[in-house]
């Protein structure tokens, strides 16, 4: 059986479940097609510790989790065990995050998921270390367009192949509806990088598409909440924000937690949301693992237009807007035959991004046998 060590950021993301949830769903379903799963990853400082035992302990992965603050393990196994296996395991490396300079050289291949596309072309075109591509035998990316010819993000000399957001739907049952009308989602008012240039244009942030469609509760008879982090610095679009009608939350205590994130998805009737400008303008096709949540757990999803609906089937429980009159109305559907939307959510999640068919294909591509 083959080792897959998969790289990524719990105490870098300390208090974000829906990010803890990315990585452990990785884990989860490779551990699902009878693979020896680890997880590593590194801090420049002690902080978020106490957030990754308690991640790691909530999915059982105690004695296969390992925190590196340099060599030294601030939990789970140490850097000596991990060199010991990795000459026969496979890195699977989400946003590049796993660098150590001892143990990066050591795995018998290394695989990078980019879960961020556009930043990362862009950054590795320009030649920013912060990239993190080089190193990898092969390059996997969540922008399915990647390569088109109308899809702007460079390929910089990588192949690039493709990969969904995968869902251990085991881990997300569909639970009893409380509001169909009940719109929601969780994010960062900016997100964690500025504006993005690529040869000569710039792309906004999702701060920038969330200002376009403000109007829309005053637009709607539905209610649109938002758990949102939002620096104190945007008071003037917090005003906004509650003026329009948009009902915000304290993220804190409704998704710090990946199991309060599930439980704030589940009460939800549906999520609506945008996506940052690149993932919009660049057409990437890029599609959020966090509306992978909601329609997996049975709930629809009304979220901007990225190109998906060339790879998706879009129509029935997700539905792609690209205006505000494309969003009221895509809302009005989605109440009116809730029932139907519902179950075309849960449908869509099984067929597209269940963790089995996802990370099986994955596995086959990277030479990952069982």
């Amino acid at each position: 059986m083959t080792p897959v060590v998969v790289g990524g950021a719990l105490a870098n993301k300390a208090g974000s479940g829906g990010e803890a949830w990315v990585r452990m769903s990785w884990v989860r379903g490779l551990q699902r097609l009878g693979l020896d799963v680890w997880f590593v990853e590194e801090v420049a400082r002690a902080a978020g510790a106490g957030y990754f035992r308690t991640v790691v302990g909530q999915f059982g992965l105690e004695d296969r989790a390992t925190l590196l603050h340099g060599d030294d393990a601030l939990a789970g196994p140490s850097l000596e065990d991990l060199l010991a296996i990795a000459p026969s395991a496979v890195l699977v490396n989400i946003s590049g995050h796993l660098t150590h300079p001892r143990l990066f050289p050591r795995f018998r291949s290394r695989v990078l998921v980019d879960i961020d596309p556009g930043f990362t072309q862009a950054w590795y075109a320009a030649g920013n270390a912060g990239a993190r591509v080089e190193g990898h035998d092969l390059h996997f990316t969540i922008a399915e367009r990647i390569g088109e010819p109308d899809c702007a993000i460079p390929t910089a000399g990588i192949h690039w192949r493709t990969v969904r957001q995968p869902v251990v739907l085991d881990d997300w049952p569909v639970t009893p509806v409380g509001d169909p009308g009940r719109f929601t989602t969780v994010g960062t008012w900016r997100g964690p990088f500025g504006p993005l240039e690529l040869d000569g244009r710039t792309y906004g942030l999702k701060v920038h598409q969330f200002r376009r469609f403000i109007e829309l509760p005053r637009h709607s008879s539905h209610r649109f909440e938002l758990a949102l982090d939002i620096h104190p610095g945007d008071a003037a679009d917090r005003a906004a924000l509650v003026e329009h009608g948009w009902r915000l939350v304290d993220p804190k205590p409704a998704a710090a937690d990946p199991l309060d994130f599930r439980s704030y998805v589940q009460g939800s009737g549906a999520e609506f949301s945008v996506a940052q400008g690149v993932y919009v303008d660049t057409r990437s096709g890029w599609f959020s693992d966090r509306t992978v949540r909601y329609l997996a757990s049975g709930r629809p999803a009304l979220v901007q237009e990225t190109g998906f609906s060339e790879t998706l089937r879009a129509g029935m429980g997700l539905v792609g807007f690209s205006t505000l009159a494309g969003a009221v109305a895509g809302a009005a559907d989605i109440v009116d035959r809730y029932d139907a939307h519902a179950g075309a959510a849960r449908e869509l999640a099984r067929r597209c991004f269940g963790s089995d068919m996802v990370l099986g294909r994955f596995c086959d591509e990277a030479g990952i046998v069982g």
